[in-house]
């Protein structure tokens, strides 16, 4: 059975749960018609499985490299990587006075997650490129918007974003790479980048890095950090690549998983940049950049636990062992079918918070209104925490349900889990996801939150007659919550809401995973999607109560043992 993009499962989505009638009463969006939706979601579910998916294994098992300065792609991810700009993917939400489709960031997010769940590896190489068409779109001048769009958008270029350094992770404001003012409109920068996914490549014509870097006496920390574009080769004046730049690829990481994707070590040695944005304003472009990516990197999570169930499930309708009645596998076995569907269920609801946080970025995008903006806000590190947590823990189940042969690398069910494993570090780990939550997302007091809180409850009153259990169990789920949510906004002192960051952000996925079931649920009673619904509702959802209690533990415990003691 091979890979199949999920696109049956997205057109419901689009059509029951996330209110894509909503995007196209926008005038923004108007001509993303169900006819059009449909057939986007049809031909890019196409490429994921014909052309995509064939290219995992090669990944995996021959990966880029890098010999003589060049870095040398894994077989066949050239073809994979033009199949995807001429198909358009790249700028599906671009502008179109630059060569985008215009189309909602809830159609894109569903595109990428496929393409993750067919090929995670070739996947992250369009979606550095995407957060750099925004970041460009929103901060850069008109000239460098002519020249470097058009090229970006149709893949003849790509895009990389350039944050990490040795000793400056998290920390970015710790940067010890400088611009220097050329004179000329051009700066020149120096230094050294770390963890640079896609960082170079032998399919596209000129690679463009967003290189972050202070100016000469630019205050410390992150308020002293400017933007740059600087190119692999320098634009001639025709706006094709001239002259090699002074950047290189000092060496590739050697990686627990992701080996068809290069990860670089960048050295940059006065290459000439442009300046992006304001002269100190380097992170607040480089955020858009980086919110963009959040969300993408959730839908990375997302498909990598389709793919591994995908797997799993292919493999627990072959194997037979034991007594089991039906079809004699072991998908009729009670544990198995307990984890199959555990990977189904969650799935199912990290897609659609995923795609309501795109559907929020959409319709902020096309109203401006501020509820939207807010809504969006709050959920991207909900949409990227919870959706590589669950490709984490999908993928690790998957390896379960092979048993012993999930061990041996031939099978392919531990690439999943190899795969997935730093999404939840890259773009803002996890922790740093939820910190995030707590503090930032909730300076409104709490407003956003129980904006959501009260949708989800008014959306459970009106199922009280259809489904009288699964309704009271998310409208009390939500009132956990909502009690929780003031507990946190009341707390002056960060560490105690720290300490329950975690906990706290998947508690709110847990309880908003059960409204969306819910809606499903009510737009298909008695079918599949109702009794997925009654799993989680009953068997997942219940999880908040403990993750609530840990979250409103304040911090005491947490510092009650020494530094000697944790070493003792």
């Amino acid at each position: 059975m091979p890979y199949r993009a999920a696109v049956d499962d997205f057109n419901f989505l689009f059509d029951h749960v996330v209110d894509f009638a909503a995007l196209r009463e926008t005038e923004q969006f108007a001509e993303a018609t169900d006819d059009v939706t449909r057939a986007i979601m049809s031909e890019a579910g196409k490429m994921c499985d014909e052309v995509l998916a064939p290219l995992q294994r090669n990944g995996d098992l021959h990966p880029a490299r890098l010999e003589n300065g060049v870095v040398l792609t894994s077989p066949g991810f050239d073809g994979g990587f033009k199949a995807i700009a001429e198909g358009g993917w790249i700028g599906m939400s671009a502008d179109p006075e630059y060569g985008g489709m215009g189309l909602p960031m809830t159609l894109t997010s569903a595109v990428n997650e496929m393409m993750s769940g067919a090929c995670l590896s070739l996947q992250l190489a369009p979606l550095m490129s995407q957060g750099q068409i925004e970041a460009l779109e929103h901060h850069a001048s008109d000239e460098i918007k002519a020249l470097y769009l058009p090229k970006l958008i149709c893949g003849e270029w790509t895009g990389t974003m350039n944050l990490t350094e040795p000793q400056a992770g998290s920390d970015v404001g710790a940067l010890s790479s400088k611009a220097e003012d050329n004179g000329d409109g051009t700066y020149a920068v120096s230094g050294q980048k770390i963890y640079i996914s896609w960082g170079d490549n032998d399919f596209s014509d000129n690679v463009c890095h967003l290189v972050l870097a202070r100016l000469p006496g630019a205050p410390a920390g992150t308020k002293g950090i400017s933007l740059f574009l600087v190119p692999k080769f320098l634009p001639d004046e025709n706006g094709e690549p001239g002259p090699r730049n002074g950047v290189s690829v000092v060496s590739l990481e050697h990686k627990m998983g992701l080996h068809g994707s290069p990860t670089a070590v960048m050295q940059y040695d006065s290459a000439k940049g442009w300046m992006i944005g304001k002269e100190q304003g380097g992170m607040a472009a480089m955020f858009t950049m980086m919110n963009n990516a959040r969300l993408g990197v959730g839908g990375q999570g997302i498909g990598a636990a389709e793919g591994a169930y995908q797997k799993a499930l292919e493999y627990a309708l072959e194997r037979k062992q034991g007594r089991a009645g039906g079809s004699g596998t072991i998908a009729e076995h009670a544990d198995v079918r307990r984890m199959l569907l555990t990977m189904k269920a969650d799935v199912f609801a990290a897609r659609a918070i995923a795609l309501s946080c795109a559907h929020a970025i959409d319709m902020g995008q096309a109203t401006q209104a501020e509820k939207w903006k807010a809504r969006a806000a709050f959920l991207t590190p909900i949409a990227k925490a919870f959706g590589t947590d669950t490709g984490m823990a999908v993928a690790e189940m998957g390896v379960q349900v092979h048993g012993g042969m999930g061990f041996i690398e031939e099978t392919g069910a531990a690439q999943f889990s190899r795969d997935v494993r730093v999404t939840a570090i890259y773009e803002g780990t996890n922790g740093i996801q939820a910190m995030d939550l707590v503090a930032r997302k909730m300076m409104d007091g709490g407003e956003a939150a129980n904006l959501l809180l009260d949708e989800i409850e008014a959306d459970a009153e009106a199922a009280r007659e259809a489904f009288p259990k699964m309704a009271d169990a998310v409208w009390q789920a939500s009132e956990t919550l909502r009690e929780a949510t003031e507990w946190v906004t009341a707390q002056d002192e960060m560490n105690a809401r720290f300490a329950g960051a975690v906990p706290y952000l998947r508690a709110f996925a847990r309880v908003l995973g059960g409204h969306l079931h819910l809606k499903a649920a009510m737009a298909d009673r008695g079918g599949a999607r109702e009794k997925l619904a009654r799993f989680y509702i009953q068997r997942l959802l219940p999880e908040h109560i403990g993750l609530l209690a840990h979250a409103q533990a304040g911090d005491d415990d947490l510092f009650a043992l020494s530094v000697d003691e944790l070493a003792a």
